[in-house]
């Protein structure tokens, strides 16, 4: 089963060394829509008190993403430089309340929340959206996959028409679909590029 993870669950998850030592907590994920992976995370100090830091963590330095914790090697995983992916734009990192279209040009919802693969270098593989259905006088919310290359346009994401057939309404089995999409667009567009697991998207 592929180990996913939304990414405002990471929001204020603790930043532990592999030698115990709390150093931080995530105070916001940052994306790089166009490559479909998390950049890094900036953080915060500990404590109710306490305010952002002026260091921030590359995924890169990653070691784990657990439960309730990201596992960091050492201290030294911190670096002080912005991360890439704040601008403004669906392309550039604020992802969150952009339309989701197809790339047939059907718009099928907005997006609420991004899907991690934690153990893939930090590969976006969907997204949670609330979708044009209603329910209950609400919109229906579902997981959505991307493609294996994620297009932006203007302010919108564009993802295959075919993803539409791997929807779920919950992030456990949502994982189940994100493996069906890929072995279907792997048998159906062969000469499509698929990036290693462990490596970017």
């Amino acid at each position: 089963m592929i180990p996913l993870v939304l990414a405002s669950e990471l929001t204020k998850r603790v930043v532990v060394t592999l030698g115990g030592e709390a150093v931080a907590q995530v105070r916001d994920t940052v994306f790089d829509a166009r490559a479909g992976r998390v950049t890094g995370f900036t953080l915060s100090g500990r404590g109710l008190l306490a305010g952002p830091l002026k260091e921030t963590l590359p995924f890169s330095g990653v070691h784990a993403i657990g439960p309730s914790a990201v596992m960091i090697p050492s201290e030294t995983a911190l670096e002080k430089r912005e991360l890439a992916g704040g601008a403004e734009g669906a392309g550039h990192g604020q992802v969150i309340g952009a339309p989701v279209l197809t790339d047939q040009g059907t718009e099928i919802g907005t997006v609420l929340d991004v899907v991690i693969e934690t153990g893939a270098g930090g590969r976006v593989v969907g997204f949670e959206i609330a979708t044009d259905e209603t329910k209950d006088r609400h919109r229906r919310k579902a997981f959505i996959p991307r493609g294996e290359t994620l297009a932006v346009s203007g302010r919108a994401l564009v993802v295959p028409a075919h993803a539409r057939h791997f929807i779920a309404d919950d992030l456990p089995s949502f994982g189940a679909q994100v493996e069906a999409f890929r072995a279907h667009t792997a048998q159906q567009y062969p000469e499509s590029p698929t990036p290693e697991a462990g490596g970017p998207a």
